[in-house]
Order: structure tokens, then C-alpha cells, then sequence
């Protein structure tokens, strides 16, 4: 990887999410060489994904250059590699573009959808983690009315002007309403020549309510406004099959569709060399890890945010899967390194949970903090001003919020782009 031998201890960083870029940032002064490695060279901003898959952002706006974050740091290196395995005995990481060793190692490898082994799903439906995917989203939605346009047959316009989403959490609903403001206010614009009352949202939670991680009064809020705004709400629903046309729950509940959106769930990724000796965690592989994060039966390995399942009394199954609990492990992380470096005791990790949010679409919103919860467009402003503030980069938080002012102003999402055509037999031929 032609990184420099030097006497100083390496630090190496795999995943450039929001737990390895603050772990970095901690490393900054620390006398370590850091080494931070990604499979892409930039980092995403994932809670405004769906706004690029919908056409409020470009992705260049919620993105940020991994190089640039460190170009200021000494003795720091970046490397666009894929983690293959890691050979803990001799301390070395085998990746795509070659080997490294390492003293202490951070695996910050954050997660993917989980399809939990449905295969035929997995194959037929889109997934919206990373922004590929969410620009292949873009260009599927926007090529499903294309081709609804060239249809006589109703049956096959209805199918394909049809979105099921599944999966009820804040990425289900966030964007369940974004999908129903395009309805509104963009839709019948662009395509005067369809009838876009006919369009259908389809949001299918398995669980008995929306947002079951946040407070019943966020969670009765916010499948209140989705009524309100034309959303088909289905709770206490399980998806059994999509066979790229058909929906099927394992009630009565059939669905027409050329596009299924799930969001159900997530999963840790997975590397070799720790799914054996180390216990991986039922249903979400994440690896288990002690108090200060650190990898059971390993000294100098750290596991941090959607990879790393800290239990405890009041998380059974590890912290939720979000950004503030990587960040505020990454910050620790960096400090413990340093500790245990100087032989001093680790410190032990304490959440400070900082509430959670949802948007449901314009004036919309439902927040949680701490002690208490509100909703409407107090809480959407507060949802706007906690995202904008998160973008990394000053150029990606201006862009943000000149968007989100032209688009509230003139009510409009002028990135409906289909750039990179998503070819989907689904569409082509349903």
C-alpha cells in the first residue's frame, strides 16, 4: 500500500462513516501513524439519502472527500481499499490492494440492508443504503412513470405508478412522505398526461406501529400526517415474497408493483477472521465487544457504531444503529487507543442519547429528546437545523440549505435527473 515505515505505533481506521472519521478526528494530535481505509473515498451522509433517491439533493451534497477531511492531519493516510480478512495472530489486514500491518485496529465497517435471508427479496427489491443505490432509486421512480406514459394497459400503469416501501422506521417514513409531496406538488406538473391521483405509497411496518424505537406519541404523529398526505399506512404486516410483480404478506394483503423499496432492517458487515472465535450477534452480526469497545478476547481491536454490539441493561442488544452512538464511540475510541497505549485503564462508554427525529415532509416533523417530545413545524425546523449543522463540510451544509430553501419556496425538487438509467426488466416489460 506503500505506506511509510516509521518507529511511531499505526493506527488503522477501516470504514469511513461517522464512527471512523470522529475516531480520526480524535487521533488528530495523538503521535500515532493513522491509516484510514474505505471502499470509497468519501464519506456519506446517510440520514439524507432518500432526499437524493426523491430529487431534493444531488449526492455530491451530502458527500465529503475522505482525503480532504485528513489532508491537514500529519502523518495520516488515506487508502481506497476493501477489507478482505484480518489475521489477528500476526496483526495484518488483507485487503483488495494489498497487505498492511497494524498496532491497534478500528473497525468502524458500519452496516446493510437486511434482508434476513430472503433471498428472492433481496434479488427483486431496491435497497437504499449508500449513494449508488440511492441514485439507482432515483432513476428507477422517475423511469416508472416514463414508462406508465407508454402503457394503454391499466393494470400495468397502476402496477407501475405503485411504491411499496417496507419497513416503518425513520427511513420508511421519511421517505413515505417525500414520495407523497412529489405526488402533490411535482408529479402532476412533470406529467400532465397521467393521472397521478392513481399513484399508490404503500408503507408496510411489521411491527404493531410506525417508529417503534421513538415515543407512541411521535409514532401516532407522524402516521397521522402520512394519512393526511395520502399514504397507505399498513402495521402489524409481514412481507413474505416479491417476485418482481407481485407483493405477498403472510395475511391476506396482495400488492401490484414494480417497485419495492425495503428498509426493514439492517445488518453489520461482515469481514474474515471474526466469525468464529468472536460471538456475532443473532440476526444483525454485529461483533460483541466490552464496555470501552473493545473486540472480545482481543487487546488492541475496537469495534464501533452499526459493527459493534455493546450490551447492556438498558441496551440488551447493543446501542441503536444510528449516527450519535458512533460518533460518541469514535470519540472514545480515540482516547482509549492513546490510554492503552500509555498503559493507563480504558475508559468505559456511556451513551448520551441526544433524543431522535423524524421528517414526514414539509412542516412536518416528530422529535424526542430526553424529557420531552413534540411534533409539527417546530420539530421540523429542529430536524432541519440538527441535519444541516451534522453535513460535514461548510460547502455541503450551504448547499444543503440553499436547496432546502429554493425547494420550500417555489415548492419544487428540480434534481429529478435520470442521469445513470437504471435498467430494470421489471419496468421495461411489466
Amino acid at each position: 500500500m506503500n505506506i511509510p515505515q516509521t518507529s511511531k505505533k499505526r493506527v488503522v481506521i477501516v470504514g469511513g462513516g461517522f464512527a471512523g472519521i470522529a475516531c480520526a478526528k480524535g487521533l488528530k494530535k495523538s503521535g500515532f501513524q493513522v491509516v484510514l481505509m474505505d471502499r470509497h473515498n468519501y464519506h456519506t451522509f446517510q440520514p439524507l439519502l432518500y432526499q437524493v433517491a426523491t430529487g431534493g439533493l444531488e449526492p455530491d451534497s451530502i458527500s465529503f472527500p475522505l482525503r480532504k477531511l485528513i489532508q491537514n492531519y500529519k502523518d495520516f493516510y488515506f487508502r481506497m481499499a476493501e477489507l478482505q480478512s484480518v489475521d489477528r495472530r500476526d496483526q495484518i489486514l488483507h485487503t483488495d490492494i494489498g497487505d498492511l500491518s497494524y498496532d491497534y485496529l478500528v473497525l468502524a465497517l458500519g452496516s446493510k440492508t437486511n434482508f434476513f435471508g430472503n433471498a428472492q427479496i433481496q434479488k427483486e427489491s431496491m435497497a437504499m443504503k449508500t449513494v449508488p443505490q440511492s441514485l439507482n432509486l432515483r432513476s428507477l421512480i422517475l423511469e416508472s412513470f416514463e414508462a406508465a406514459l407508454l402503457t394503454s394497459d391499466m393494470d400495468k400503469r397502476n402496477a407501475l405508478m405503485n411504491f411499496v416501501l417496507v419497513g416503518g422506521g425513520p427511513t420508511g417514513v421519511e421517505l413515505a412522505g417525500a414520495l407523497a409531496e412529489m405526488k402533490k406538488g411535482i408529479l402532476p406538473k412533470d406529467y400532465p398526461d397521467l393521472d397521478i391521483r392513481n399513484m399508490k405509497i404503500n408503507l408496510i411496518q411489521g411491527a404493531p406501529r410506525l417508529l417503534d424505537s421513538m415515543s407512541e406519541k411521535s409514532a401516532l404523529a407522524a402516521e397521522s400526517y402520512l394519512r393526511k398526505l395520502g399514504v397507505d399506512v399498513w402495521t402489524s404486516t409481514i412481507v413474505s415474497s416479491y417476485d418482481g410483480h407481485t407483493v405477498k404478506t403472510k395475511g391476506e394483503l396482495e400488492f401490484d408493483s414494480a417497485t419495492v423499496i425495503w428498509a426493514a432492517g439492517v445488518k453489520a458487515q461482515q469481514i474474515e477472521g471474526f466469525d468464529t472465535e468472536q460471538a456475532l450477534q443473532e440476526r444483525t452480526d454485529r461483533l460483541k465487544v466490552n464496555s470501552s469497545n473493545q473486540v472480545e478476547k482481543e487487546v488492541n481491536i475496537f469495534a464501533l457504531g452499526d459493527y459493534a454490539a455493546l450490551e447492556s441493561d438498558r441496551y440488551p442488544h447493543g446501542h441503536p444503529m444510528m449516527a450519535q452512538p458512533a460518533i460518541q464511540q469514535g470519540k472514545l475510541c480515540a482516547e482509549n487507543i492513546s490510554r492503552l497505549d500509555l498503559g493507563q485503564k480504558l475508559k468505559p462508554f456511556t451513551y448520551k442519547d441526544k433524543g431522535s427525529m423524524a421528517t414526514i415532509g414539509r412542516n412536518k416533523a416528530v422529535v424526542d429528546l430526553p424529557k420531552f417530545h413534540f411534533q409539527g413545524i417546530l420539530a421540523w425546523f429542529v430536524w432541519m437545523f440538527i441535519h444541516l449543522i451534522s453535513l460535514v463540510g461548510f460547502r455541503n451544509k450551504m448547499i444543503v440549505f440553499t436547496n432546502w430553501l429554493y425547494n420550500y419556496v417555489v415548492f419544487d425538487r428540480e434534481t429529478r435527473l435520470i442521469i445513470r438509467p437504471y435498467k430494470n426488466k421489471r419496468v421495461e416489460t411489466f
